[in-house]
């Protein structure tokens, strides 16, 4: 093993290094960051063999086009669908493959979704902070925001052969309305407004970052909500302020605020959520919290065995050849 070192050709806004996370400092006020969409974050490691917190890139809809200028590494990239240009040939993302000292990766977005994955048979070295790499944006405390001629290297860089190819994608995530459990504080809302919420239609909004999604929709009306005092705050939360408009928050949120919440995204909803673009039209199902358990644990045993069946190496393509049956018959004469 040797490293590979990359220089960074462009990186577009929000294009950051994440991990697995830090959990566990709220009652510091930090949030615990990491990637925008956890499954799609955990296949692309998975893919590579790796512990599925290992540091990658998390590139947003700006793109990111890095040049090879030492050594080589397999990759692998997961997420939206975005398009990948690898030494003059294009393909879609959701892939693995291997970037060789001379050779530029470009990955831009495609025709659906917010973030992709760069994850590399390696350890990318960047800083770290309270025991991780996962870059919370609006500090910069972490691994960082990348940035055009900063140079990128992955420590004890592999080439896997018999890893190289497409990544099957999970076949199990919902593509209904996003679901909530309601509350904590719906009982501030003006009776019609919980209605709304769940039967009217929403449209993601520009103003959306790893802090939180603005919405556009119906007005939900407030009676007085606006006096509570500030509580804690987690993933998924849909706060209301003072204008009737919700705001959905995500990985960088803050800990705590006054803003009346009218529901939860349930935590495997998030990724999903995370990944529609500003102008997508969606709306909100309720579930109780025993029937939101329920699916998360479902998600969680259908996501543990996916993880595992795209961890297992596929071979080269000579060991391939060779377990496949090539001869369907033959012909005497």
């Amino acid at each position: 093993m040797s490293d590979a070192t990359f220089s960074v050709q462009f990186a577009g806004p929000l294009v950051t290094v994440q991990d697995g996370g830090r959990p566990g400092n709220m009652r510091f006020g930090v949030a615990a960051s990491g990637a925008m969409d956890p499954l799609a974050f955990a296949a692309a490691n998975a893919a590579l063999g790796n512990a599925p917190d290992v540091a990658a890139i998390e590139v947003s809809l700006g793109g990111l086009v890095l040049h090879c200028t030492g050594g080589a590494v397999t990759i692998a990239l997961t997420g939206g669908d975005f398009i990948v240009n690898h030494a003059d040939q294009k393909r879609t993302s959701w892939t693995t493959l291997t970037v060789r000292k001379g050779e530029k990766l470009s990955i831009r977005a495609g025709k659906a979704g917010s973030w992709a994955y760069l994850a590399f048979c390696g350890a990318l070295q960047t800083e770290d902070w309270l025991n991780s790499q996962a870059t919370h944006a609006p500090s910069g405390f972490g691994g960082g925001a990348l940035h055009s001629g900063q140079t990128l290297k992955i420590a004890d860089a592999e080439l896997r052969d018999d890893r190289l190819g497409d990544i099957d994608r999970p076949d199990f995530i919902s593509d209904g309305p996003i679901r909530v459990v309601t509350g904590p504080q719906d009982q501030h809302f003006a009776s019609e407004a919980l209605t709304r919420f769940l039967s009217d239609p929403f449209q993601v909004t520009d103003a959306y970052d790893r802090m939180g999604m603005r919405l556009k929709g119906p007005e939900l009306h407030l009676n007085d909500a606006l006096s509570i005092p500030s509580e804690p705050i987690i993933r998924g939360s849909v706060q209301v302020s003072g204008d009737g408009v919700p705001t959905v928050l995500f990985a960088d949120h803050q800990t705590t605020g006054g803003y009346p919440k009218i529901a939860s995204v349930i935590s495997i909803d998030t990724g999903r959520l995370a990944q529609f673009r500003a102008g997508r039209m969606f709306g909100f199902s309720a579930l109780t919290s025993g029937t939101a358990i329920e699916e998360v644990r479902r998600f969680t045993a259908r996501k543990k065995r996916y993880l595992a069946k795209i961890a297992v190496a596929r071979g080269t393509l000579e060991q391939r050849l060779m377990s496949e049956n090539l001869i369907h018959g033959c012909i005497y004469e």
